[in-house]
């Protein structure tokens, strides 16, 4: 009997042990899985991340534009090979961009955390410039002139373009984002091509904090970066020679290291009725050496300031959704807070009409920030304008954008003498200093209508027609040198207003 449980127990533990293997190479039942929870603290699109409390919202778009009648893509044939106005000159020019949004958001006892990121790669055609001999060669940056060339707007061919990045949280903004003095547009007042103002593609790194009051009022103090978006030229009339005189670059570009950011202040209202907003900048011009090396001595520091009023109104009588946006900026030694950034700083339009005795008519100009010679300090400039658009809905699917920009540059008097000097000697000014002003208005009207057939998909046309308004005397003649790039003579041209009308074609779908 013994031997006989002994056998029974060991044979049993045998196969509880075989058993036992046998459950340890089966696979193990998977988990269930836990499907993407709808977040719906922040608004629609978000949902949680799995195993976090981090709602994120993925999104985009892809745009295509045609650009007629202009070297660039939402910008006027005021410049390079766009300005012309030769066989050189592109009857259009074309761009396709690709864009990637995340908007990230986590609760915590300190209010919400947030990070926004968007990042997009382009392709923009370019144009042929001239070699001097009879041949030309493929131009990758379409002859806008710097600081310009670092932006979205003028690149050509393929290029990444990172646009937001940037933190939230307790009030605070660290990172690229819209600039605080700008006017919170959607994209701009009623268009794609806007002249005055930051508009809503601004962006820059910038230290931020936001004080919520309720009720829509909120006022924000910002020290930003002020390389390349938020500064024109500091020029050095000495170093002026013919050949950037001719362009409307009134002297070497002589700007120094960082030395302080920007700081904006802005209160604004946002409520049903609209908006309104009153924004102010502070602005260091710091300028680098006289001469060739830093024995020559430099000019002292010397700060500008701009201000905004901008007001948007909604819920207008001719339609829902219809809006009204405008904005006023006037700014001294700060100039880039009313040129747009998308906008080059120097302008050079060719015309057909022409005197006797000159071969063609043209316009330039520049604006800058400020401007001495060797030895002088820095004479601060004056820039004032205004931008507004109206958009009017014709049902669900049409729209249409009126719009109006108009900007004008003021040197003082020592400033205007610097340039003068410079610019009779170098182009033979026949009105001589007394017909010399390098002041002038820019000015930009136009029309446009969408269409939305389906949600979140838009075609657009749009015209553009834009003025350069110069003040030379009437009837100066400049003697240019040859202008190899754009195929111009070495010849002598008569100074005269110009102007340029272009058209876009857009499609954009968003997701």
């Amino acid at each position: 009997m013994r031997m006989t449980k002994r056998v029974i127990l060991r044979s049993a533990s045998g196969l509880i042990a075989f058993g036992g293997a046998q459950a340890a190479d089966l696979p193990v039942k998977a988990k269930p899985i836990e499907h993407i929870k709808i977040c719906s603290l922040y608004g629609p699109g978000f949902y949680y991340i799995p195993d976090t409390a981090t709602c994120i919202n993925l999104g985009g778009y892809l745009r295509v534009w045609y650009g007629l009648h202009t070297n660039g893509v939402a910008s006027a044939a005021d410049g390079g090979l766009g300005g012309a106005q030769n066989r050189l000159s592109n009857y259009y020019t074309a761009r396709a961009r690709g864009a990637l949004i995340v908007d990230t958001r986590t609760a915590t006892e300190y209010g919400t955390i947030r990070t926004f990121f968007q990042a997009a790669y382009q392709w923009t055609s370019g144009g042929y410039t001239g070699q001097g001999n009879g041949s030309t060669i493929y131009q990758s940056l379409g002859g806008v002139s710097a600081p310009n060339n670092a932006n979205p707007g003028a690149v050509a061919g393929g290029g990444f373009w990172l646009q937001d990045a940037f933190i939230q949280f307790a009030g605070f903004t660290l990172g690229k984002a819209q600039s605080q003095f700008s006017a919170p547009w959607a994209d701009f007042p009623a268009n794609y091509y806007e002249l005055v103002g930051s508009g809503g593609w601004e962006r820059v790194n910038q230290f931020t904090y936001t004080a919520d009051f309720g009720q829509g009022i909120t006022a924000s103090f910002s020290a930003q970066d002020q390389v390349v978006n938020y500064t024109t030229n500091v020029w050095n009339a000495s170093t002026a020679s013919a050949a950037g005189l001719a362009t409307g670059t009134y002297g070497g570009n002589d700007i120094g290291g960082a030395a302080a950011p920007d700081f904006v202040a802005m209160l604004r209202v946002d409520q049903a009725w609209g908006l309104f907003q009153a924004s102010v900048a502070a602005h260091d011009n710091h300028a680098a050496y006289y001469g060739a090396n830093e024995r020559t001595g430099h000019p002292d520091d010397k700060w500008g300031w701009a201000g905004q009023l901008a007001l948007s109104i909604k819920n207008l009588p001719t339609g829902p959704g219809d809006t009204v946006n405008l904005e006023g900026v006037y700014t001294n030694g700060a100039s880039r807070y009313s040129f747009s950034s998308l906008l080059p700083t120097t302008f050079t339009m060719y015309g057909g009409m022409s005197l006797a005795g000159t071969y063609q008519s043209v316009g330039f100009a520049g604006v800058s920030d400020s401007v001495f010679i060797a030895g002088s300090g820095q004479e601060l400039t004056t820039t004032y304008g205004f931008n507004g658009g109206y958009t009017h809905n014709w049902g669900p699917h049409w729209a249409t954008g009126i719009f109006g920009s108009w900007v004008a540059v003021r040197y003082n008097g020592t400033a205007k003498g610097y340039i003068c000097d410079a610019f009779v000697a170098g182009l033979a000014l026949s009105t001589g200093v007394a017909g010399c002003n390098p002041d002038f208005n820019y000015a930009s009207v136009g029309i446009n209508t969408s269409w939305t057939p389906v949600k979140n998909l838009t075609f657009l046309a749009e015209l553009n027609y834009t003025m350069l308004n110069q003040k030379y005397a009437s009837g100066s003649i400049v003697t240019l040198p040859l202008q190899s790039g754009i195929e111009k003579p070495g010849a002598a041209y008569e100074l005269k207003s110009q102007s340029s009308l272009t058209m876009l074609l857009h499609a954009q779908r968003n997701w």
